[in-house]
């Protein structure tokens, strides 16, 4: 029996290396593989092994007999892959399929032009402990004989790992325990509760080390931009998530769930994260990672019904495909679509199989009568408002309403409270280079602008694009630069000595 790669897959392609007969796709060199939105199985050569599941980092691979329920769909997905590879191969394109020995090109990064007898010990920062911060350790640590300083300005490593991940997806954050194994490696020192530009500066911390990565990934969130936007009961999805994560600096009474409806605007991952969280019956959280702080307030929960507005039509749906598979078996909730307009319900119709838009196909449609309150002894549910944009929040100090701008007109939504969930910002670095318009650090292949010795990686670099798996090639990008550096004589000679910033970091730790 095949196996099948499901739902929390996270690209991170360490299951393509293990393969004896080579058949997950896309591998990482594969054109597909910078898009997909999950690695597959196919289900004709797959010969039963379990090299994959025993590899993967997040616990997404499974054989097809064990799936639930809720992932037996995720065998079709898998082979309907190949299938489609198939016919385009067949009309010309140029096909994925290939059930010869696995001799593709991936495995962990060995930079064959670089060798650790190239250059000395470095020495190397890495500023942030989320997934492309370590994978950029792992890569070191791995591959040079290099001594690595890992630093968070939190008291606790991980990043959007730790503080990022909802606690209903705990396999996903299992990936973290993959990290969690560097931290105590014989080379690395962990500095947390540091904070570069505030407690030591960024010229501080590359006087004492060879080269410095900054993996501090997008620390903020977009804006709409809005009158009203700032109103009591308008937060970011971004506060959201790290208010049920435990984040040490959003406080635990920073969310208040009194209203019986709320709106999140933005129908990506994140924001079907907060509405997954928020119409959970809270006893199937309970034994998960959540905050005891947000779990006593999900208890005490008056939401109803949670709204998505999109701004673009079901087919442009922001989310991914397998999370929107995943909020269609969700126990004691209903899945409503807005069918306001009728170019929605068009498109679901003439969506295919495989398509985003096609998943909402036998999902309930209804004109939303939003003057009338969800019912408080009603089931949980939630609504997805597609090509309706958000123009205000009314309210005087309070949320009130949100009003959207549509097709005929307007329309006041009736909440107590908006949570914004349209992607994440990088915020600008001391000492580094930044592009406003990006929300990026300049760089080149990693190496930032104009400052030897100084690299990025992660969202920081490429912006918020790409899940945990797309930092794992980045990171090789940017450490392959790096040592091609120390290869050259480019990089700075430290000016102060490996001892001196251990004294530093334990006098400026807050």
């Amino acid at each position: 029996m095949a196996f099948a790669i499901t739902q929390t897959c996270c690209n991170d392609a360490t299951c393509v290396s293990v393969c004896p007969v080579n058949c997950i796709r896309p591998t990482p060199g594969e054109q597909a593989f910078g898009s997909t939105e999950m690695l597959h199985i196919d289900p004709a050569t797959c010969i039963d092994c379990g090299a994959c599941s025993d590899a993967c980092p997040v616990d997404a691979i499974f054989p097809v007999s064990s799936l639930t329920v809720g992932q037996r769909e995720y065998a079709d997905i898998n082979a309907a892959y190949f299938e489609r590879a198939e016919e385009e191969s067949q009309a010309g394109a140029q096909g994925t399929r290939d059930f010869g020995p696995n001799f593709h090109a991936w495995g962990e990064p060995t930079f064959d032009r670089v060798l650790p007898s190239d250059f000395g010990p470095l020495r190397v920062a890495i500023v942030g402990t989320g997934p492309a911060g370590m994978y950029a350790a792992e890569d070191l640590l791995l591959h040079t004989r290099a001594q690595v300083t890992l630093i968070d300005r939190l008291p606790f490593a991980g990043g959007l790992i730790r503080y990022g991940v909802a606690p209903d997806h705990p396999a996903t954050k299992k990936i973290g325990d993959s990290f969690a194994r560097f931290h105590t490696h014989p080379r690395v020192r962990l500095r947390l509760g540091l904070e570069v530009g505030a407690d030591i500066t960024a010229e501080e911390l590359a006087a004492h080390h060879d080269a410095v990565i900054y993996a501090v990934g997008a620390a903020t969130d977009r804006r709409l931009g809005i009158p009203g936007e700032k109103s009591t009961g308008s937060l970011s999805a971004t506060t959201f998530v790290a208010w049920y994560n435990a984040h040490p600096e959003v406080a635990p009474d920073a969310v208040d769930l009194s209203t019986g409806r709320v709106v999140v605007v933005g129908n990506g991952n994140v924001a079907l994260d907060v509405a997954r969280v928020l119409v959970s019956a809270p006893e199937t959280l309970a034994d998960t990672g959540i905050a005891r702080h947000a779990l006593a307030e999900l208890r005490r929960s008056k939401v109803r019904e949670v709204v998505l507005l999109g701004r673009r039509g079901p087919e442009d749906s922001a989310c991914t495909r397998s999370e929107l598979l995943a909020l269609r078996h969700l126990p004691e909730v209903d899945l409503i679509v807005d069918d306001h307009d009728p170019r929605i319900g068009a498109v679901i119709d003439a969506a295919g199989s495989k398509d985003k838009a096609g998943v909402l196909r036998g999902v309930a449609r209804e004109a939303v009568d939003w003057s009338v309150p969800p019912d408080p002894a009603g089931r949980r549910r939630i609504v997805f408002r597609f090509l309706s944009r958000p123009v205000e929040v009314c309210g005087d100090e309070h949320v009130r309403a949100v009003r959207v701008s549509h097709g005929a007109g307007e329309l006041d939504i009736p909440t107590g409270m908006m949570l914004r969930a349209i992607g994440y910002r990088g915020t600008p670095q001391a000492g580094l280079p930044f592009d406003e318009a990006t929300g990026t650090v300049p760089h080149e292949q990693g190496r930032v602008t104009g400052s030897a010795g100084t690299y990025v990686v992660g969202w920081i670099k490429r912006g918020p694009s790409g899940g945990i798996g797309a930092n794992r090639a980045c990171a090789e990008e940017t450490v392959g630069t790096l040592l091609a550096d120390a290869v050259a004589g480019a990089l700075p000679t430290p000016t102060g000595s490996a001892r001196a910033f251990p004294r530093l970091a334990r006098r400026r730790r807050r």
